[in-house]
């Protein structure tokens, strides 16, 4: 039987669809393409990028002093995010086999090619790669805790969750006792999750 909930999610996965086919479409406009994997900016385009740049020299003298004592603060937590990154490395390594879950793929999380913008100079592109990692890696991190409440604990809370991860609806309602036996019933064969890789 589909519920409202199942056509809103059909909706909004319709809607994420669309949203898609607009970011191709501003791609095009932006005139840049992908040639096997490699960014490609039409000839034109990268000569204003490189036009637009802020010479590194400009960008340190007209810094707001601030930005540049709070910047170590900043930088400071690549230490715990790493190590929890590498923490939950080895947890997945470990556990997702024991308990059939599917292994989530650190790649598709961790995106680098912010570089290839020719009009950021050498401290924007390090900002760039730090601010990839860091929220590639919490991105990362949650779906592997997502996953891992989708195995124990697939119960909805009874408050509203802001932002939830992908695979909350699927879970049984709060309170609804007989629903998350079955779901926990589903799972004896392992953990089977939509474009899970």
């Amino acid at each position: 039987m589909t519920t409202q909930l199942d056509t809103l999610m059909e909706k909004l996965r319709s809607v994420e669809a669309e949203i898609e086919v607009e970011l191709v479409k501003r791609r095009e406009e932006l005139r840049f393409h992908f040639e096997k994997r490699r960014i490609v900016f039409e000839q034109e385009v990268a000569r204003l990028h490189k036009a637009l740049k802020t010479r590194l020299s400009r960008y340190i003298i007209e810094a707001n002093p601030l930005t540049v004592l709070t910047a170590p603060v900043i930088y400071s937590l690549i230490v715990p995010i790493a190590l929890l990154d590498l923490s939950v490395m080895a947890y997945q390594a470990i556990c997702f086999p024991v308990y059939r879950i599917p292994k989530v793929r650190r790649r598709d999380y961790l995106v680098f090619d912010r570089h290839h913008l020719a009009y950021l100079n050498a401290i924007e592109k390090f900002n760039c790669a730090y601010c990839s990692y860091a929220n590639g890696a919490i991105a990362f991190i949650r779906e592997v805790a997502s996953r891992t409440e989708v195995y124990w604990c697939p119960i909805k809370h009874a408050r509203r969750v802001l932002g939830p991860h992908p695979h909350y609806q699927g879970f049984a309602d709060f309170g609804d006792a007989e629903g998350f036996r079955a779901r926990v019933r589903q799972l004896e064969d392992g953990v089977k999750l939509d474009g899970a890789g």
